[in-house]
């Protein structure tokens, strides 16, 4: 007699589905996670908590909770190299719950405690979400339909950021919510949301054989086997990481002020202008990186990634040219700075290190290297946040960001290719 077979229904069903469904099934339920989760990390970039400095600091108390949720989320990074490279399979779900459950009580503490106690509960909010991505991301890399799943999951964040501030900007403007609430109230909202959403990922069938041969075998990594990968890529993963440190900085300032740049710029009192400039972007991101799955090679495919994420830095420097020049308003710059920032930082959390893994045939995680990233990453962005309020305070946020975006987009150009030489020196020819 067969042993019975320990799959869930749903879990069968999947592993027979045609691809198309699959596709859509695990694109969708990826999706709807981390769209959720972003209603308990983004919502009180919507508000302006504005008034007298943070405890005589010079520092804005927005500046200050956005650096302490910031502190949080990168040491959540630091822990995930190592909680979310070794997390089984079965541990997952129940994972993801709980690191919500902790972020939605520490938006509670937000509300109810004074000036002094908010910092502290912010950075407890950002202590567990940091962990949210890596988690989502093992159900999904090593299958050779990655690149659409993971592609679908980076548009989450894009358009969850636009869609969670105006969720609670509407929430303060037409409910009466206060800004200290606010938070915790889109956290409710967005509950049923992310567990649903979750349950649903849960029944993912493990890669196949096929998805094993074409992407190499996604083992949990041990420390040494970690050191080991580092080393071994040393050179060109200190240009990526160069890149990223201040990348995602860039992308956490014009996320967490887009309110106030966005006033700048004449739109303060637009409905809904976070969705209707975040939407061309996501939809953008999504076509870029849907594309690579159609690229078999797996060196070619690598190509390709770097490919869009330069073009990304191109980008940042035209739409800045042509919005200096007159010929675009500033809703558009916005769109272009938007999708020319998130073409270079989408791959670096999904398509880039999972192609890397199966252009060297090294056995290892994408999520590990991700995380190594974020962790460099999200330093950054305190830095970043520090010196503007106390090197640059002079400086508008506008002008901050526009020199911000400049420097960026050269810098990005010329590491990038640095770094692609790299790689494409160090790996393998593989067939098509």
């Amino acid at each position: 007699m067969a042993p019975p077979d320990p799959e869930r229904g749903l879990t069968r069903w999947l592993r027979a589905a045609p691809r198309g469904v699959f596709v859509a099934y695990a694109s969708g339920a990826a999706f709807a996670v981390y769209f959720a989760m972003y209603a308990f990390r983004k919502p009180f970039a919507a508000a302006s908590f504005e008034g007298p400095s943070f405890l005589g600091t010079g520092l804005d108390r927005k500046t200050v909770f956005v650096i302490a949720q910031v502190v949080g989320y990168t040491l959540s990074k630091y822990l995930g190299i190592k909680v979310v490279s070794e997390v089984g399979a079965e541990r997952r779900a129940r994972a993801l719950v709980a690191l919500i459950g902790l972020a939605e009580l520490a938006l509670l503490l937000f509300a109810i405690l004074p000036a002094e106690g908010q910092v502290l509960a912010i950075f407890l909010n950002g202590l567990p979400l940091g962990m949210v991505w890596g988690m989502v991301v093992r159900y999904l890399e090593g299958r050779r339909t990655s690149e659409l799943l993971l592609a679908g999951l980076s548009t989450s964040f894009i358009v969850a950021s636009g869609v969670v501030k105006d969720v609670g900007r509407w929430l303060m403007r037409d409910q009466g919510v206060g800004e200290d609430w606010m938070p915790f109230v889109t956290g409710l909202l967005f509950l049923p949301l992310f567990g649903v959403a979750v349950a649903l990922l849960d029944q993912l069938p493990p890669p196949d054989a096929a998805d094993v041969a074409a992407r190499v075998a996604r083992p949990a990594m041990t420390r040494a086997e970690r050191r080991a990968f580092l080393s071994r890529f040393a050179g060109g993963l200190a240009l990526l990481f160069a890149v990223y440190f201040f990348l995602t900085a860039y992308r956490d300032f014009r996320d967490n002020y887009g309110v106030e740049i966005f006033a700048e710029l004449g739109y303060g009192e637009a409905p809904a202008i976070f969705t209707r400039t975040e939407l061309p972007v996501a939809f953008g991101v999504l076509v870029a990186m849907a594309s690579l799955n159609l690229v078999r090679d797996n060196r070619r495919g690598l190509a390709g990634a770097y490919a869009i994420m330069i073009g990304g830095a191109v980008m940042l420097l035209g739409g800045t040219w042509l919005f200096d020049q007159g010929l675009v308003d500033g809703a558009t710059w916005m769109v272009l700075t938007g999708l020319g920032s998130y073409l270079v930082y989408v791959p670096f959390g999904s398509v880039l290190f999972d192609r890397l893994i199966a252009t060297t045939g090294v056995a290892a995680t994408a999520v590990f290297t991700i995380y190594v990233a974020d962790a460099l990453g999200y330093t950054g962005s305190v830095g970043v946040q520090l010196y503007r309020d106390l090197a640059q305070g002079d400086h508008t946020r506008l002008a901050f960001f526009r020199t911000f975006t400049l420097t960026l987009g050269a810098g990005g150009v010329v590491l990038l290719s640095a770094s692609l030489i790299y790689f494409l020196r160090r790996t393998r020819v593989t067939p098509s």
